[in-house]
């Protein structure tokens, strides 16, 4: 009898440890599946030569991480001031995130994009009439340039 209640007993708490594994793993799934996306916006050029806005997923893996090879990280200062009406392209492709301030960016097809703390931007028009940047107040950006110049988008 007493063997019986072992037994028993070892399988109700094989039984629960199976339970409390599984939901887990559930909350897992849910976490993964309600996990609010990072975005982006990515600036690149169009066949036309013009330069074009998009707002873009990050494609993250199982564990919410999304790795780069960067060559580098330049964090800036950047004065508000008149607006720039320079078109430059962006000289690599790299990430520009916006720590402080605030900026507009607009494309040469004429989409204007504000900038503000914690945006992204994927710089990838680094041919044809490039864009155009105004810093609406004094800014603070990190330029991550991205080894991989000819990659594919993030999504």
């Amino acid at each position: 009898m007493k063997s019986i209640k072992r037994l028993v007993g070892v399988c109700l708490l094989a039984g629960a440890s199976f339970m409390a594994g599984r939901a887990s793993s559930d909350r897992d799934i849910a976490l993964a599946q309600t996990r609010k996306p990072i975005t982006m916006t990515r600036i690149y050029a169009g066949p036309d030569g013009q330069s074009h806005a998009d707002v873009i997923e990050m494609k993250l893996n199982e564990r919410g991480i999304a790795d780069f090879a960067a060559t580098a990280a330049q964090f800036s200062y950047r004065p508000a001031g008149p607006p720039n009406t320079n078109w430059h392209t962006g000289p690599r492709r790299q990430f520009v995130i916006t720590l402080s301030g605030r900026a507009e960016l607009e494309t040469s097809d004429g989409t204007k994009v504000l900038a503000g703390p914690g945006h992204i931007n994927l710089i990838e028009d680094t041919t044809g009439k490039g864009h155009l940047t105004r810093n609406l107040e004094d800014r603070v950006v990190i330029t991550i340039p991205l080894a991989d110049e000819t990659g594919p988008a993030l999504n």
